[in-house]
């Protein structure tokens, strides 16, 4: 059972890899496309910045949501518990002396 949750949990970690890149590519396309509607100005500009506002934004915040939730998901399916406190080594004397 754990080596198919491993495989699993790999599927996941690529849909979450290629997921956040998509998502950043799209997050500095919307910053060009402010970039744009600055030099444009005007009635242009303030529907570009609406379109991006109103449409890209809300799907992008969406998708990135459910990327990281699946990231997390794949995460603890490898046996992966990056975000739980663990207890930490403490270095014994003759260890901190060299």
């Amino acid at each position: 059972m754990k080596e198919f949750f491993k495989k699993v949990s790999e599927i996941f970690k690529i849909i979450f890899g290629y997921s956040i890149m998509i998502t950043l590519f799209v997050g500095g396309l919307t910053f060009f496309g402010y970039v744009v509607a600055l030099i444009v100005g005007g009635d242009v500009a303030a529907q570009i910045c609406e379109l991006i506002y109103k449409k890209i934004i809300p799907v992008m915040i969406y998708v990135n949501t459910s990327t990281v939730l699946l990231g997390l998901l794949a995460m603890y399916l490898a046996g992966e518990f990056a975000l739980t406190p663990g207890k930490n080594k403490k270095p014994s004397k003759s260890e901190g002396e060299r």
